[in-house]
């Protein structure tokens, strides 16, 4: 294979300082200092060669937030490398650790990816990781329900003691699942994963990524002197919900 032209490394290595300086503004100011014009006074080039790489800021928005899912599921795998395969529980506990660490490490970066309400950002929120990038952090999470579900008979409802006005997302909600969950190599049944089933996955996500958020936000109702502590409490308590 031939190497990179002189102005294709140009472009390759432009590209990557775009994207280097985004994330240090985001990261030294928030996201709301992330425009094309500050990146281009910082790196020295005109705000019209910037446009050459970025069609606009939500385009140069949207690349740093797959930059920043890549990071935190790297972050993620390492945890879960140091984990038996075959030990899912104790794999379910490790994501929820990592999830928590990365996000009180990185609060900016969580901040855009899971909560900005910046007009440029379409936000993710808290109940959409069937949307995520396949590849990336959303992917660990639905990838590990699968082997819970494969694998562990979980505590779950009736499809008919689910509210009756939550049905018709959850059934998208739980659709989105199992092709998710097959694309990571686990088959699943519609009968395996009902709707109350999708229900418990749904509420499990929204509880911890409340806690974590409310941690990164330092929004608990009163100061806390031992915020592991309790963030592993919560964690028992969600697996004990599901039955692991």
């Amino acid at each position: 294979m031939s190497q990179p032209t002189r102005r294709a490394r140009s472009r390759v290595d432009t590209e990557r300082d775009i994207r280097q300086h985004a994330r240090q503004l985001l990261v030294e100011q928030g996201h709301e200092a992330v425009t094309l014009r500050a990146i281009a006074r910082g790196l020295g080039i005109t705000a019209p060669a910037l446009y050459r790489y970025y069609s606009s800021r939500a385009a140069l928005i949207e690349q740093l937030r797959l930059d920043i899912c890549t990071d935190l599921a790297d972050e993620m795998a390492a945890d879960l490398h140091a984990v038996p395969e075959s030990d899912t529980v104790e794999q379910v506990r490790a994501a929820c650790r990592a999830f928590r660490r990365w996000s009180l490490s990185h609060p900016r970066e969580f901040v855009l990816f899971f909560a900005s309400l910046d007009n440029d950002v379409d936000p993710v929120g808290p109940l959409g990781p069937q949307d995520w990038p396949a590849d990336g952090f959303g992917q660990i999470f639905l990838t590990l329900a699968g082997k819970v579900l494969a694998r562990h008979d979980i505590i779950t409802l009736a499809d008919e003691d689910v509210p009756a006005q939550l049905r018709a997302d959850l059934t998208g909600f739980r659709d989105s699942l199992l092709v998710t969950i097959a694309d990571s190599g686990v088959e699943l049944t519609v009968d395996a994963l009902g709707i109350g089933t999708a229900y418990r996955i749904w509420q499990f996500w929204v509880r911890l990524y409340g806690h974590v958020a409310l941690e990164v936000f330092g929004r608990f109702p009163y100061a806390m002197s031992a915020p592991e502590a309790l963030f592993e409490a919560t964690l028992s308590d969600l697996m004990r919900d599901i039955g692991l």
